[in-house]
C-alpha cells in the first residue's frame, strides 16, 4: 500500500473546508505573535476509526488555536467527522474509481434496437 499523501488528506477534510480553516488559524496565530510578542498554538488532533466491516474509515478532524492579543488570547476550535476509503493508494476521498461501471457487458447486456 502507497502512503496516505497528506497535502491531499487535508485539502480533503470536510471537502476543502478544514483547509481554509487552517489556513486562517495559521494566520490569525502567526499575526497575533509578531504584534504582540507572545507565543501562539496551533493544535491538528485526527481520530480514526472504522465503519462497520467495511474498508471505510471515518477520520474525527478537531482544529483547536490559541492566538495572542494585547491583553490576553483569542481561542477558538472545531470539530466534525470525514468519512474516508482505505485502498491501494492510501487514504482517498472516494473508491478507486466512483464513476465507473458497476456491472460488465456480459453481466448487462445491452441488445440492439431492431
Amino acid at each position: 500500500m502507497k502512503a496516505t499523501d497528506p497535502g491531499e488528506f487535508i485539502a480533503n477534510l470536510n471537502a476543502g473546508v478544514f483547509n481554509q480553516q487552517l489556513g486562517t488559524a495559521l494566520s490569525e496565530v502567526a499575526s497575533g505573535v509578531c504584534e504582540h510578542g507572545k507565543k501562539g498554538k496551533v493544535t491538528i488532533t485526527l481520530e480514526l476509526s472504522q465503519i462497520g466491516e467495511t474498508h471505510q474509515v471515518k477520520v474525527a478532524h478537531k482544529l483547536d488555536y490559541t492566538a495572542p492579543t494585547k491583553r490576553g488570547s483569542k481561542r477558538e476550535d472545531t470539530a466534525l467527522e470525514t468519512p474516508f476509503y482505505l485502498t491501494a493508494n492510501g487514504l482517498q476521498l472516494f473508491a478507486d474509481n466512483p464513476t465507473g461501471q458497476m456491472f460488465t457487458k456480459d453481466q448487462a447486456p445491452v441488445t440492439a434496437r431492431t
